[in-house]
């Protein structure tokens, strides 16, 4: 175990604590943008206007709205058995999702920023009983606190690419300091758990992924009636959690698929609805006629776009749609999780950047539960072939919902495994790593 802690570490701690006032400026640049809330400013430098609350508290850090979503499932089980948990994020839409799905017992706070300064404030105030971070939120000035204060350390849902993990091995020294300080990882693939191991983890366990083990996302039932009703007829396909670029694609592929398909509704979700505005510019400059949900708007006959520019309503848009074109993946953001969707019922049409969910896409393309396009412009012929062909769709769908079915597991594994550490609170007491890599 490399104790010492290496220089490119050090020296990584004296920029961070350096830099920190430049965070100042970091953050109201965000917040101009939306992608911080001004009021919670306090919170990125370790501040908080809240006490801890006294029990057993668990820290859980999960980067984005997709992560999250993953480990509501954790969040609720851990809170049930009495924990107090402290979710932090870092995205705007994370702490909006956290707001309205966060159980009783558990609060959100954004992540202080990984310096030294921030950091110490936030560890001083909450005190975390156990802390975990999911998939691949790795930080140097975050690992090396946790560990100084021997604090139980835990990778939720762990992933790892091949690109990471080649540069990961180019600084061996300071990637086995790092993956030193995780008492337990508990990796979603063999081959995940196989590249922390080779990185110097001394506990790894493969429980599965938890992505495939989220819920069928809820729809209001009143209000899809309304919608569908106000469609009636109309043939639809979905354009789901756009990211810049990706509405330019939807809209030129809907503009081709108009032709062959007369009254055809696009109904375009933007990942983060404050693009709203933008993107309704954007569809009303290609001449097309766009109604907002989020405005009350109704669909016409001659609505060509429904913007669903609203939170925690998957459910419905997926339910509108026998086709859905799952956005993130003709853009550099890693894509997102198609197990919602899949159990939804809609037929899955993706791109070729998938990293942030790769061990599930796998299953799915090479099962035929989902369509993988490697050029934008292929968008529109693959929608088509599927708009025409309703049974092909029931089909892809079919082997979509029974392969997530089949793969389900990995929540109660995941809390098995976590018991040790939720019931001892001295880090020395924590269970030993074998003595051979594996598990």
């Amino acid at each position: 175990m490399a104790d010492r802690r290496p220089f490119l570490i050090s020296i990584y701690r004296g920029l961070a604590r350096a830099l920190t006032p430049v965070f100042n400026i970091l953050f109201w640049s965000r917040s101009r943008k939306g992608k911080e809330i001004a009021s919670r400013r306090g919170e990125r430098f370790g501040h908080s206007a809240l006490a801890r609350p006294s029990g057993h508290l668990v820290w859980i850090h999960a980067a984005s709205v997709g992560e999250t979503m993953s480990i509501l499932p954790v969040v609720d089980a851990l809170a049930r058995d009495g924990n107090k948990i402290l979710l932090t994020t870092v995205t705007v839409t994370s702490a909006e999702l956290a707001a309205s799905r966060l159980p009783e017992g558990a609060t959100h706070q954004f992540v202080p920023y990984d310096a030294p300064g921030p950091l110490g404030r936030f560890l001083d105030h909450w005190k975390p009983d156990l802390a975990m971070v999911v998939e691949s939120e790795i930080w140097p000035c975050l690992f090396d606190d946790i560990r100084s204060r021997k604090i139980p350390f835990v990778l939720l849902n762990g992933r790892l690419s091949d690109g990471s993990h080649r540069n990961w091995s180019r600084l061996a020294n300071v990637s086995r300091y790092l993956f030193n300080c995780l008492d337990l990882v508990l990796a979603q693939s063999e081959a995940d758990a196989a590249r922390f191991r080779q990185l110097g983890c001394r506990n790894v366990e493969t429980p599965g992924n938890l992505k495939f083990d989220a819920e069928k996302p809820v729809a209001d039932e009143i209000a899809l009636s309304a919608v569908k009703s106000q469609i009636g007829s109309h043939p639809v396909w979905l354009a789901a959690l756009t990211h810049p670029g990706e509405e330019e694609i939807a809209l030129r592929a809907h503009e081709i698929l108009r032709r062959e398909f007369p009254g055809l509704l696009l109904v375009l979700v933007p990942r983060h609805p404050a693009r709203a505005g933008e993107i309704r510019e954007l569809v009303e400059q290609r001449g097309l006629h766009v109604a907002s949900r989020a405005a009350g708007d109704d669909i016409q006959a001659g609505t060509d776009v429904y913007l669903g520019d609203t939170l925690g309503e998957m459910g419905i848009y997926y339910r509108l749609a026998p086709v859905t074109f799952l956005a993130g993946s003709f853009s550099d953001v890693g894509g997102h999780n198609p197990v919602e969707a899949a159990l939804s019922g809609s037929a899955l049409v993706t791109g070729p950047k998938v990293a942030n969910a790769r061990a599930v896409y796998k299953d799915f393309f090479s099962s035929g539960a989902a369509t993988r396009l490697e050029d934008p412009d292929d968008l529109a012929k693959a929608i088509a072939r599927l708009l025409e062909d309703p049974e092909r769709v029931t089909d892809q769908s079919a082997k979509a919902r029974a392969l997530v079915e089949g793969n389900r597991g990995a929540l109660e594994k995941t809390l098995q495994l976590l018991q040790p550490y939720l019931t001892v609170e001295d880090r020395d007491r924590m269970p030993e790593a074998p003595n051979e890599q594996g598990s």
